[in-house]
């Protein structure tokens, strides 16, 4: 295997608070250890586009304290055909781009796995997604920044909830997981949670509300996760209808649970896998992500990263349930 000299990054698929930390690591890390860094604009896009830059740590300067990404993100549809990817494997060839670090979710480690196979290229993951859904890490980047946006969020809309004496259904973003939305309702002392690891049917929803009514004169939130079938709209309309008596709001938080600076916690887990995507490529490590269990710095295969059952720690179902009454 020929010597890793010039190591590309790039963003891809939803933004998180923390990329731009950890964009900030791998360059100054890199460089450091006597790699160049090059930054690829627009995630697999630009790679395919050829908007590259080299970076130097000048690039990176000041960026740790700001949400979103300085490089630009973009959910690349060519980059899933085979002519996409050729013309991204000719660019890094052509840049002298030896190496990869892709920070991003599911989608984009996926890319990356597929591409690291066809094109025997070294493709670094760093746990990029606000979702925290990618398996082997127990937190990924963004999430914490965003459950606390979520929570100062819920905090406001109780104030309304509570004078009033209003029922609110709250979505949250999380995808196929419930980890924002469960944790995030246990933070806000909210009177329950609704997510695709627990079913919930409506004679639970009256249970969960007879506890807010009793609790806070009328007074109830549920968060729940995002679902394309069974959203916030979804549950509030059944609630209407079947409890005529109860004043109902939704409201879906949206795309600002992406934006804001990111946390403390957020900034140093970015920055240990950032290190840590460097340390793995010095190593020899090849297609794998970088994630932090058990507060060890530790590597997935990206096969294993992508798995879509990360386990869910269904004491706090239990934990939610006992603190609503």
């Amino acid at each position: 295997m020929a010597k890793i000299k010039t190591i590309g990054i790039l963003t891809s698929g939803g933004d998180a608070p923390g990329m731009n930390a950890a964009i900030r690591a791998v360059t100054r890390a890199g460089i450091y250890n006597g790699f160049n860094i090059k930054g690829i604009y627009r995630g697999y896009d630009g790679l395919i586009n050829g908007e590259i830059k080299d970076f130097t740590t000048e690039n990176v300067s000041g960026i740790i304290t700001q949400g979103g990404t300085m490089l630009k993100t973009a959910r690349s549809k060519e980059f899933m055909t085979e002519e996409g990817k050729q013309k991204a494997y000719d660019n890094m060839v052509k840049n002298g781009i030896d190496a990869l670090v892709v920070i991003g979710g599911n989608g984009s480690l996926t890319g990356a796995m597929e591409f690291a196979r066809e094109f025997d290229v070294c493709c670094i993951g760093l746990p990029g997604t606000i979702d925290n859904d990618l398996y082997g890490t127990d937190n990924t980047i963004g999430y914490d920044t965003t459950m606390n946006t979520i929570v100062e969020c819920v905090d406001r809309i109780r104030d309304t909830a509570q004078s009033h004496e209003r029922i609110f259904f709250i979505e949250v973003m999380g995808r196929d997981a419930g980890f924002l939305a469960q944790n995030s309702a246990i933070a806000s002392g909210a009177e329950a949670a609704i997510i695709p690891e627990d079913s919930t049917d409506v004679d639970q929803y009256a249970q969960f509300m007879e506890r807010g009514i009793r609790k806070s004169t009328k007074s109830c939130i549920v968060i729940v996760s995002e679902s394309p079938k069974c959203g916030a709209l979804y549950y509030a309309d059944r609630v209407t209808k079947e409890f005529p008596e109860y004043d109902v709001r939704v409201s879906i938080l949206g795309h600002l649970q992406r934006g804001g600076r990111p946390t403390a916690r957020d900034r140093i887990l970015a920055s240990r896998t950032g290190v840590g995507a460097i340390e793995a490529i010095m190593q020899g490590q090849r297609n794998i992500m970088v994630g932090v269990r058990n507060n060890e710095v530790v590597y997935v295969p990206l096969s294993e990263a992508i798995r879509s059952d990360k386990p869910f720690d269904r004491k706090l179902i239990k934990v939610l349930d006992e603190l609503s009454i």
